[in-house]
């Protein structure tokens, strides 16, 4: 029980921005605090999968994008220890300056050459010296901060690709998470209802708000108008198409993260309450289920990985598949029939960076949960004649994961060819 519970508090962490951005920001605040005088240059190491993530999404606060422009006001105005929330205090006069040394081209991003998924290196250099801060693995896990040629912190966790310990992870099955989610005291779920409270805001915010491609908010409107109809799936399209809208365009709203993504904590949590507002569900039973949710989220991003080439939303999506056929009163067969149905469906989504496009993914993603649910939900389930799918959801889930892990390195470096070789 303490595991589960454990997984949960580590995995689930209020984040303010798209983590890759706001990871960047993280280190050259760290690298700020050791380096005294005028910064005279910013240098970002990065590896693929953190510049296709942070290339184009919102800043925090701001109206701009861009790693150069994030890495300059985390070294002007970052608070590092807020981590993921790193940003929260920027002044309109520190966005102003750090455009200032972008356009001065003092903060330059360089591609790192290194097999990480997930590494970030910021070199900061004054007139009195330099810092260097590196972060691998995962967004809050510094591994080492250089000062004028000594190491001065070192640590952080080798591959620690989620917080949680792998002998915590280990424990994890569909079984064990169900049971867990059955007999938890709701006290012991604190994160998990303050994951409903933070994301449900974001999404209403991208409701009632201009923000990105207003995917939601078109979902919305069309509602209001009767060219789409006012039921679940519309519903639980929108309020979480909304919630990635307000994220990947810059507001300044924190949202609950899952396994290191803010569109994946929304992604496993808004539909899951959409869906318990449709039907009426109580909050013993929206808190149970957005639990399930977000574990069997944390579940298979523990053998996914932090950042793939394929959408992680496919996985949040699929745990909210899951919480979805929990409210309508599915146990154990038809939870694991719920994630055959959804990975048989969402596999091969490509990820092409973070940004405002990424809401449309939601909306999809979150489609496709709710009618894996209803099929589940009447026994309905894709075969083991059909495709990867097995004969049971964890042979199913260690499929999906070859397939993200094993068959997509050269999906992820052509996809970022192409990003950066675009006409300016």
């Amino acid at each position: 029980m303490q595991t589960f519970i454990n997984i949960l508090n580590h995995e689930l962490v209020v984040a303010l921005g798209c983590t890759e951005p706001v990871a960047i920001a993280l280190a050259a605040a760290k690298a700020r605090i050791y380096v005294k005088g005028s910064v005279e240059k910013i240098t970002v190491y990065a590896s693929a999968g953190i510049i296709k993530n942070a290339l184009a999404v919102g800043i925090p606060g701001t109206k701009r994008t861009g790693i150069d422009f994030v890495a300059a006001l985390g070294a002007i105005a970052g608070n590092a220890d807020k981590q993921l929330e790193v940003l929260a205090d920027i002044q309109a006069e520190d966005i102003t300056a750090a455009q200032n040394l972008v356009e001065r081209g003092m903060s330059v991003v360089h591609l790192a050459d290194t097999p990480k998924k997930l590494y970030i290196e910021v070199l900061l250099e004054s007139d009195h010296g330099y810092a260097r801060v590196v972060i691998t693995d995962n967004h809050t896990n510094i591994t080492s901060v250089e000062v004028d040629g000594n190491i001065v912190e070192s640590g952080g966790c080798a591959n620690a690709s989620l917080k949680s310990s792998k002998e915590e992870r280990d424990e994890l099955t569909l079984d064990g998470i169900v049971d867990f989610v059955n007999s938890v005291d709701l006290t012991e779920l604190q994160l998990v209802k303050q994951s409903i409270a933070l994301n449900r805001q974001a999404g209403l915010e991208g409701l009632s708000q201009a923000y990105g491609l207003e995917v939601g908010k078109t979902i919305k409107e069309n509602v209001q108008k009767g060219i789409l109809s006012d039921d679940l799936i519309s519903h639980a399209m929108a309020l979480a198409a909304a919630g990635s809208d307000a994220r990947m365009a810059g507001s300044s709203m924190p949202v609950m993260a899952n396994s290191g993504s803010g569109n994946q904590g929304i992604a496993a949590t808004n539909p899951v309450i959409a869906a318990a507002e449709k039907l009426g569900s109580s909050e013993e039973q929206l808190l149970r289920a957005v639990a399930l949710s977000h574990l069997v989220t944390i579940y298979i991003k523990s053998k996914f990985g932090r950042l793939s080439a394929l959408c992680g939303v496919t996985v949040a999506g699929t745990g909210a598949s899951c919480g979805i056929t929990y409210l309508l009163g599915g146990g154990k067969s038809e939870i694991k029939a719920a994630i055959q149905n959804m990975l048989g469906n969402v596999t091969g989504m490509m990820c092409d960076g973070a940004k405002g496009g990424c809401a449309m993914k939601v909306a999809t993603c979150t489609s496709a949960a709710v009618q894996s649910a209803l099929l589940a939900s009447k026994g309905m389930t894709i075969s083991s004649t059909n495709g990867f799918i097995e004969n049971n959801a964890e042979k199913t889930i260690d499929n999906f994961c070859r397939i993200g892990n094993e068959a997509t390195s050269e999906i992820d470096k052509l996809i970022l060819e192409m990003m950066l070789s675009k006409d300016k």
